[in-house]
């Protein structure tokens, strides 16, 4: 950023909790009018994202690889190309109403704090962002600067994650006190979205003539290039991601979290016969229990996680023989609820004659409908009609900081006490420190709002 906007966002940040600054949208409530967009990530999620918006206007476009990039920028000839966002918005500010960010998690934050200042819509791919100050940060922001924001996590929008919610609210689950959630064993293979270096630390790579690579590293620490980090698998390092927990708990836990109000745990503890905390990578299996208290009329909840073919043992009541490979279970004294490893199609678990006769007599659907996997139309809709989609940060940092803290026990092979209202890990100060780390010079915002 420039000298000038950089004195101008400090200055915005540290007014932020007195009221006395306002950054309106810059775009008018007419459903008929095209909003002007930034993509920043063009490649992989970034592709599913803009290809989502053909009737918008997109104005300009940001990528770090030039090379997952060439078919978006393809598209959009006329779109004004950049590789570092931080000057997109230098230049662009006035020309952009809305952002949708899909980027590594490492980078979310940065990206998006700058938009919201600026005054301008985001979708930001889950999850959210990288640590737990990251995700407070973007909460207050998004509702100080009254933005349209949401997390993609596609599942949020289904039909499915409505029924989750209507059939608990109803009584038909009866009370909830376990919840099992699971996905296969992990494929390490080169260029996959997992993928083991072959060593540790990852020996020294050419670094690709189409990739910006300190760019990609954008606030993370320094280090050569190795191409298990990037393009694709980056996520199995938590230094960059959150691990499986991370990225698939926003699809695979977003039902239970939402329907039985969980909040954050009051522990996590991870059981990980062979970790890999030396080098911050995640390890082929664990098991990851989360403990939260009562809230309100609902009872505590105990929350198991399986990574690397661990699953829950099947009871002779649900009458199944076998668990897929990715799933989860909200186990209720009255019926158990299975889905897939998203919410899309919740069943009960119990005889075909009575599962039939319930749908039959299902409860009253409630919850507004807003369309199948459509997160972005819907975000798109709320800006135009000045309302929230349900995935906006308020709902959505929480959802992904539960997950969080759940992958810093997995990170270190451990038990976890969080005070969240505090934000601390109250049993480790040396993981405590990574409730908020560190950044590189140039790519600190925020300072100040929590």
């Amino acid at each position: 950023m420039t000298k000038s906007s950089r004195r101008s966002f400090i200055k915005s940040a540290s007014l932020l909790s007195t009221g006395l600054v306002f950054i309106p949208s810059l775009f008018g409530n007419s459903p008929n009018n095209r909003l002007n967009i930034a993509v920043i990530g063009v490649g992989g999620r970034g592709r599913a994202n803009w290809s989502q918006v053909p009737q918008e206007n997109i104005v300009a476009m940001c990528d770090v690889d030039q090379k997952r990039a060439s078919r978006g920028f393809s598209k959009f000839p006329n779109a004004k190309k950049f590789k570092d966002f931080r000057v997109m918005f230098d230049k662009m500010s006035n020309e952009i109403d809305a952002v949708i960010i899909s980027t590594p998690d490492h980078t979310h934050f940065a990206a998006t704090m700058i938009a919201m200042e600026l005054g301008k819509h985001v979708y930001v791919e889950k999850p959210l962002a990288h640590n737990v100050w990251e995700l407070r940060t973007m909460k207050k922001a998004a509702k100080y600067y009254k933005i349209v924001s949401q997390m993609g996590n596609q599942g949020h929008t289904t039909e499915g994650i409505r029924l989750i919610k209507e059939w608990y609210d109803a009584g038909v689950l009866g009370d909830v006190k376990e919840v099992h959630a699971w996905h296969g064993k992990f494929n390490f293979k080169p260029n996959f979205y997992w993928t083991k270096p072959e060593s540790f630390p990852p020996p020294t790579h050419p670094i690709p003539d189409h990739l910006d690579w300190d760019l990609w590293l954008g606030p993370a620490k320094y280090r050569n290039f190795n191409s298990a980090y990037a393009p694709l698998s980056w996520r199995g390092f938590y230094d960059f991601g959150n691990g499986m927990l991370g990225d698939w708990s926003c699809h695979t836990l977003d039902g239970p979290f939402w329907s039985l109000d969980l909040g954050m745990p009051k522990t996590v503890e991870a059981n990980v016969p062979n970790p890999m905390t030396k080098h911050s990578f995640i390890a082929d299996e664990s098991v990851t229990t989360f403990e939260f208290g009562r809230r309100g009329d609902k009872p505590p909840v105990t929350l198991k996680w399986y990574e690397g073919g661990e699953k829950p043992k099947i009871r002779p009541e649900w009458g199944i023989d076998e668990l897929k490979n990715g799933g989860m279970l909200m186990i209720g004294d009255k019926n158990t609820l299975l889905t897939g490893g998203r919410p899309d199609n919740p069943v009960l678990l119990m005889e075909e004659e009575k599962w039939k006769d319930f749908l039959i007599n299902a409860p009253e659907k409630t919850i507004p409908r807003v369309g199948n996997n459509k997160p972005v139309d819907e975000w798109i809709d709320a800006i135009k009609n000045d309302t929230l989609p349900g995935s906006n940060f308020e709902y959505s940092a929480d959802l992904t900081e539960m997950a969080i803290v759940g992958s810093l026990a997995q990170r270190f092979a451990t038990k976890i006490e969080y005070d969240s209202e505090n934000m601390k890990i109250t049993n480790n100060p040396n993981i405590d420190k990574y409730i908020k780390e560190p950044t590189r010079e140039g790519w600190s915002f925020g300072e100040g709002l929590i």
